[in-house]
């Protein structure tokens, strides 16, 4: 029984295949695509407001040259969105709550706002390892703490979705449980577990969102410390 509860966090396959792919590539299929219209659909009018906020929102605190990885942080900003929502839905699956999955994401990013600032700025870059005015006995424990927080940003960045959204969905589906094997013992305490069921599921579609704003805004603040 207890094994059950985390069957939702394996990566669900058909014949033998894994259907991870499809669920990564399914929240693009919601997205409408570009009409050659002269009037856009509502829904259209309504990604186009919500990707230009999300991009002022993420641009805001950076530079024009940090301007160029706008296309990059919208998008993974609306893919992890679009995962982590349709993953509540039942019968689906959240490929985010995948560490390899939120790994592969954060660490190729992170690296590349690394390598950006070694290329254009390797003095500034380097000095963030050690700061001004260190006492010299100091300096190598200084330096191996700041390279090893340096290192750890990106697994910072993978083990905080993942673990947000494992806790989230294993608790719906523990008062779920609760919920349906408590209704026909005691229905007013299976009425109350159902309402805190509810409060749970918006405040977990709370969480889905605020994840996946927090997980690009801090590669946007890397990327800020690199330009």
């Amino acid at each position: 029984m207890n094994m059950s509860f985390f069957d939702q966090f394996t990566s669900p396959c058909l014949l033998g295949i894994p259907l991870i792919l499809l669920a990564m590539l399914f929240p693009a299929l919601l997205l409408p695509t570009p009409d050659p219209r002269w009037i856009n659909t509502r829904l259209s009018v309504l990604l186009t407001w919500l990707l230009r906020l999300i991009t002022k929102q993420l641009m805001m605190p950076l530079n024009k040259k940090g301007h160029k990885w706008a296309l990059i942080l919208t998008s993974l900003m609306t893919f992890l969105l679009l995962t982590n929502l349709l993953g509540l839905l039942p019968y689906t699956f959240t490929p985010t709550t995948q560490l390899s999955m939120n790994m592969a994401l954060a660490f190729p990013l992170w690296l590349a706002t690394l390598l950006t600032g070694l290329r254009n700025q390797p003095s500034i870059t380097l000095g963030h390892l050690l700061p001004e005015g260190t006492p010299i006995p100091l300096i190598p424990a200084l330096i191996m703490i700041e390279t090893t927080s340096l290192l750890i940003r990106p697994l910072a960045l993978g083990v905080r979705l993942t673990a947000n959204l494992t806790a989230g969905h294993l608790l719906i589906q523990l008062i779920s449980t609760a919920t349906t094997v408590l209704l026909p013992i005691m229905p007013t305490i299976s009425l109350l577990t159902s309402s805190i069921l509810l409060l749970l599921t918006l405040l977990e579609m709370a969480v889905a969102m605020i994840q996946a704003y927090v997980f690009v805004l801090l590669l946007s603040l890397y990327l800020q410390e690199n330009i």
